[in-house]
C-alpha cells in the first residue's frame, strides 16, 4: 500500500508570460515570517534593535540566502559540471539551492552587518537564529509541492509514489525535514529565548539542532544520483551537517563558560 502524490500544480497562477509558482511563494512566506519574528524581537529588546536595523539585517540576510544558497549548491553538488560549464552558476532558472550554502551566505551577511553597525557579532547571530526555522518549514513544503528531493524507497504505510521517482513508494522526506528542521526547531528556539541566555548560545542551539535533524533525515532522503553515498555510508548532506553539529556544541560550551548574557526579548 502506498499513497499517491497529490496533484498540485506548481504554478499558482499566470499573467501572460509571467507565472507565480508555489516554490517562490514559499520563499516569500519564509521571509515574511522572518520579518514578523524579527520585528517582534526588536520591540521586546528595550531599544537594542530598531526597525531600520531589522530591515537592513533582513535585506543582507536575504542576499546571503539567495547568493550563498546558489553558490553552495553549485560548489557542493554540481562542482564537476560547473568546471565544464562555469555559466551554470548563473542558471538559476534550472533550479538548485543549498541550505548549507545559504548558512555560509547568511553568516557572512551577519558578520558584515555586525561590523558596519558596530554590534556584537554573537548578539546578531543570536538575533538571527530564531528567524530561520519557519523559513525552512515553508521551503521544505515547497520542495514537497514540486515533487523534488524525495526520500528513499520504503514499505511504510505513509510512503508516497512521487512522479518521476519510479513506481515504488518513497519516504516523504521533505515533510520530515519540514517537521524537524522547521516546526520542532522553531519551538525549541522559541522556548530557549524566553530567558536571557549566554551570548552565542542561541546560535549554538540552532546549529546543533539543524545539523542533528538534517543528519538524521538524510538516512531517509534519497542521495543525489550523481553523488550517491560516500564510502557507501554517508551522504553529502551529512558531510555538510557534521561541521554544524560540532560548531553548535562549540558555541554552547564557549557561551556557558564565558557566561556573557544576551537579551533577545
Amino acid at each position: 500500500m502506498a499513497l499517491a502524490f497529490p496533484e498540485i500544480d506548481p504554478i499558482i497562477f499566470s499573467v501572460g508570460p509571467l507565472s507565480v509558482r508555489w516554490y517562490g511563494m514559499m520563499y516569500l512566506i519564509g521571509f515574511a515570517c522572518a520579518m514578523f519574528l524579527a520585528n517582534r524581537q526588536a520591540q521586546k529588546s528595550q531599544g537594542a534593535w530598531t526597525k531600520d536595523q531589522v530591515s537592513d539585517l533582513l535585506f543582507y540576510g536575504m542576499l546571503g540566502v539567495i547568493l550563498g544558497g546558489r553558490v553552495g549548491y553549485v560548489l557542493f553538488y554540481q562542482f564537476s559540471y560547473f568546471l565544464e560549464n562555469p555559466l551554470y552558476l548563473f542558471r538559476i532558472d534550472q533550479g538548485g539551492m543549498s541550505f548549507h550554502g545559504g548558512v555560509i551566505g547568511v553568516s557572512l551577511a551577519v558578520m558584515w552587518f555586525a561590523k558596519t553597525r558596530k554590534k556584537a557579532l554573537l548578539a546578531v547571530g543570536d538575533f538571527v537564529a530564531p528567524l530561520v526555522p519557519l523559513g525552512l518549514l515553508a521551503g521544505r513544503i515547497g520542495n514537497f509541492i514540486n515533487g523534488e528531493l524525495w526520500g528513499r524507497t520504503t514499505d511504510v504505510s505513509w510512503g508516497i509514489i512521487f512522479p518521476g521517482a519510479g513506481p515504488i513508494a518513497r519516504h516523504p522526506s521533505q515533510l520530515y525535514e519540514a517537521l524537524l528542521e522547521g516546526l520542532v526547531l522553531f519551538l525549541i528556539l522559541q522556548w530557549f529565548i524566553k530567558k536571557p541566555r549566554p551570548a552565542g548560545s542561541v546560535a549554538g542551539v540552532f546549529l546543533l539542532g539543524y545539523g542533528s535533524f538534517r543528519f538524521i533525515v538524510e538516512y531517509f532522503r534519497e542521495p543525489d544520483a550523481h553523488l550517491g553515498l560516500f564510502a557507501g555510508v554517508i551522504s553529502m548532506g551529512q558531510i555538510l551537517s557534521t561541521p554544524m553539529i560540532f560548531a553548535g556544541i562549540g558555541f554552547l560550551i564557549w557561551a556557558y563558560r564565558s557566561n556573557q548574557k544576551t537579551v533577545l526579548n
